[in-house]
């Protein structure tokens, strides 16, 4: 029975990484799309508590469970630190990858905030001057 706990381990790894990817690059996919830009705003707000906050993420806390389960040694820390710490950059400061991390969703933010402020103003441009033209 380990060997099915090590793949679920293995999934909830890939699921991980492509939660990471798209709360980095998501607004690339939500443009144009409401109900997908709405879904990365909070999973950009998921990302930060996620940082700042100590609860741990739901799909760490499950990686590490399957693993435990498929008798390997968890590992400690978050996920972000322990495969960039193994793979990236070795020996990264856990405050490095929280800042790093808080900015890419903070600048992603940023982005959604200038982009509903242009669309307010190209509403109201368009609004009074459609408003002139049928006096």
């Amino acid at each position: 029975m380990p060997g099915i706990f090590e793949k679920l381990a293995s999934a909830v790894l890939v699921l991980h990484l492509l939660f990471i990817l798209w709360v980095i690059f998501g607004a690339l996919l939500a443009y144009r799309r409401p109900w997908l830009r709405w879904l990365h705003i909070a999973s950009l707000v998921w990302g930060i508590l996620t940082e700042v906050t100590p609860a741990p993420c739901p799909l760490t806390l499950l990686e590490l469970w399957l693993e435990g389960r498929a008798g390997l040694q968890p590992y400690q820390g978050g996920f972000l630190l322990h495969y960039l710490d193994a793979t990236v950059y070795p020996n990264v400061s856990p405050t490095v990858l929280v800042i790093a991390g808080v900015a890419v969703c903070a600048a992603n933010l940023g982005i959604y905030a200038y982009a509903f402020a242009m669309e307010g103003r190209r509403r109201r441009g368009q609004g009074s001057s459609g408003s002139a033209t049928k006096r």
